[in-house]
C-alpha cells in the first residue's frame, strides 16, 4: 500500500503545474507562446453569455490574439512584480483590433506582460509583431456553416501556410469538443522554436466543432 501511495504521489507531482502566481521575476523565461483563439468558437463557449462586443454579428473576428506568453521549458511565470507602469486605457483600446477587446489586452498585460521585463507599450508592440509573423490560414474564413473536423486538419493548415514552422512548434487545443486555440512557439527574438513538453500537447479529437465567422 505504501508503494502504491508513493507512486501515486510521484505521478501527481510530475504532472502538477509549475507556475506560482506572483512569485516570478520579470524578464526571466525561456521562450514565448503566441496563443491564437478562434473567436467564433470562443463566442459559442462563453463570449455570447458575457455579451462580449467581440461576438457581435459582422465583427468578422477569426484567429484573434489571446496573448503572447513568456514560458519556461516547463511551466510559466505569471503576475510578476514589475516596476513598469500599467497600460493606459488608450493603449489597451488600440489592441482590440487584434485581441477582440480592450479588457483582454489589459488582462494579458497583468498576467503575462508583467513577466516579460518590457514596458506595456513594448509588450503590445512585440505582441503585434508576433501576431503579424503568423499567416492565419484563409480557408477557415470561408466557412459558411458549422463543421466537424479533426484537430489535426487545423494544425496542417497552419503548417502549410507557414513553411518555416515545424509540427513540434505548434499545437492545437480543444475545449468542450470544440477547436479552441492554435499555440505557436517563438524564441525571444521571435524565431520559430520547438514548444516545451507541457505545451506541445495536441488535441486528438477526430470530430471537433469549428464555427464560421460572425
Amino acid at each position: 500500500m505504501r508503494k502504491l501511495f508513493a507512486g501515486l504521489m510521484a505521478a501527481l507531482i510530475a504532472t502538477a503545474p509549475v507556475a506560482e502566481a506572483g512569485n516570478d521575476k520579470a524578464g526571466v523565461f525561456d521562450y514565448y507562446v503566441l496563443s491564437l483563439s478562434w473567436s467564433p468558437n470562443w463566442c459559442l463557449a462563453e463570449g455570447d453569455s458575457r455579451q462580449s462586443e467581440q461576438c457581435e454579428t459582422g465583427s468578422g473576428h477569426g484567429w484573434i490574439m489571446h496573448g503572447l506568453w513568456p514560458q519556461f521549458h516547463r511551466g510559466y511565470p505569471s503576475f510578476c512584480q514589475t516596476a513598469e507602469r500599467p497600460p493606459s486605457r488608450g493603449m489597451t483600446a488600440k489592441m482590440a483590433d487584434v485581441m477582440g477587446t480592450a479588457g483582454l489586452a489589459w488582462h494579458q498585460w497583468k498576467k503575462h506582460g508583467t513577466c516579460t521585463g518590457l514596458t506595456a507599450a513594448a509588450y503590445y508592440q512585440l505582441s503585434r509583431e508576433a501576431y503579424g509573423r503568423v499567416v492565419r490560414p484563409a480557408i477557415f474564413r470561408k466557412l459558411e456553416r458549422k463543421v466537424m473536423l479533426p484537430a489535426s486538419v487545423v494544425e496542417d493548415a497552419f503548417l502549410e501556410s507557414n513553411p518555416d514552422m515545424s509540427a513540434d512548434g505548434i499545437t492545437i487545443t480543444c475545449r468542450n469538443k470544440q477547436i479552441q486555440e492554435a499555440r505557436i512557439c517563438f524564441s525571444k527574438s521571435l524565431a520559430p522554436v520547438p514548444c516545451g513538453q507541457d505545451v506541445v500537447r495536441d488535441c486528438t479529437l477526430k470530430k471537433a466543432l469549428f464555427a464560421p465567422l460572425r
